[in-house]
């Protein structure tokens, strides 16, 4: 690894995918409203590799890493936050409840790459603990706003949809070391292509037969948020995300997304009239303090002792 620090491109690449990732959520809540989320799923990858898949050759690496990042990314992580949205779960809680696959991708870091978590990184996650801390306390105490926006099981969905987004990490970190050139933009366009027959299938098995068909139905603005999810939300975040990973350690890159949730909310709250409470924005202060500390922790904890000294 020869890139530790992050320059200008990688902090704008950064704050793209906050922002895209922020606008997701309800661009996910718009497009549940004409289908379900298998066929969801199915739709926001298709849009992912048309028309791309017909420019742009097939990476160079095994196939499993190919395969296992489009299961654990497409299926895993979308299709369960998909599922936890339709049942019982908020946008802008839920675009809080999946940066826990910051903790989930250190400890699979720790565990499967041996890579270490210096003191600053440590801060930031006890601080970002204790802002999800926060929000979960706004689920486990809910008030009259939101006890009917979610669930017990959109919740659990939520967190297994944040542990396979780290598994989707790992795979990226593990795939670069043993690919001598790793092209990112073939990477994500090849692997959209994984996910979509298996969710095709578990729309047939899972979803109502009345349901096969409304998709034929749905409205414009779901139409407009599946081609967003896979052109900008999948093909461009994702894109920026891998470089990142391939640039940096997993557990140094992971924290960004912490932003998300600060973009989650404000959307939630102005287009979809989500409540704020108390809770949410104790929990946002202390995720913005857990991103500084983890992005200028280490510059700080220098230069403070050398104005002491001088």
């Amino acid at each position: 690894m020869t890139h530790t620090r992050f320059g200008a491109r990688d902090l704008t690449a950064a704050l793209c995918i906050i922002l895209i990732w922020g606008t997701n959520f309800v661009a996910m809540k718009f497009a549940l409203r004409g289908f379900t989320p298998f066929q969801l799923g199915a739709l926001r990858y298709v849009f992912a590799t048309l028309p791309l898949l017909l420019f742009i050759k097939p990476p160079r690496m095994h196939w499993k890493w190919l395969v296992s990042y489009g299961l654990l990314q497409g299926v895993g992580q979308f299709g369960l936050l998909f599922v936890a949205l339709n049942v019982g779960m908020t946008a802008a809680l839920a675009s809080v409840l999946l940066q826990t696959q910051v903790f989930f991708t250190a400890l699979f870091g720790f565990i499967l790459l041996n890579e270490s978590i210096g003191r600053s990184l440590r801060v930031g996650l006890l601080l970002a603990a204790l802002g999800l801390g926060c929000f979960a306390m706004n689920y486990l105490l809910p008030d009259s706003a939101t006890a009917a926006a979610s669930t017990p099981l959109g919740f659990v969905l939520c967190l297994a949809a944040a542990a396979m987004w780290a598994g989707s990490n790992i795979v990226v970190r593990k795939a670069q070391r043993s690919t001598a050139h790793f092209d990112v933009v073939a990477f994500m366009v090849w692997t959209s292509l994984m996910p979509i027959l298996p969710f095709i299938a578990l729309s047939i098995l899972f979803d109502p037969p009345s349901q096969h068909w409304q998709w034929l139905n749905a409205p414009s603005s779901s139409w407009m948020s599946a081609a967003y999810l896979g052109w900008i939300g999948t093909i461009l975040g994702y894109t920026l995300w891998t470089g990142l990973l391939t640039r940096h350690p997993v557990n140094r890159v992971a924290p960004f997304s912490l932003g998300v949730p600060i973009v989650g909310l404000a959307t939630g709250m102005i287009v979809l009239d989500e409540v704020i409470t108390r809770w949410q924005w104790s929990g946002i202060v202390l995720i913005v303090a857990a991103l500084v500390c983890v992005l200028f922790g280490e510059r700080l904890s220098r230069k403070i002792p050398a104005l002491f000294r001088a």
